[in-house]
């Protein structure tokens, strides 16, 4: 299943279920609403939250990297997609939207 994110401030930004629902979640939104829409005035604590999760998630990596004895073993097709790639889109489509007064919706 795939869940678009469409705002008249950005092109569509279009992500499989599962990564869409978790970043939904943790905005704090209903991940099992088929449809959805971040207002205008939502949209600033939006961005801090995502904004927080994706520093987070780069930090953890980070950790993750200097522990790891081989990080050749997590490069190229390998490597797992990490949240902060996942969600840098939707913060990008979420910062336009909130520069231009629009809001973002989702839907499936």
């Amino acid at each position: 299943m795939l869940i678009t994110f469409k705002s008249a401030a950005a092109a569509d930004v279009i992500m499989f279920g599962d990564a869409a629902k978790r970043l939904l979640h943790l905005l704090g939104k209903d991940p099992g609403a088929a449809t959805g829409i971040f207002t205008v005035e939502q949209l600033p604590a939006a961005i801090d939250t995502l904004r927080t999760a994706i520093d987070a998630d780069k930090a953890q990596q980070h950790e993750y990297e200097a522990d790891d004895a081989d990080p050749a073993d997590d490069q190229g097709m390998a490597a797992p997609v990490r949240l902060a790639q996942r969600a840098w889109p939707l913060l990008e489509m979420l910062e336009y939207a909130r520069d231009e007064g629009k809001p973002v919706t989702w839907g499936t």
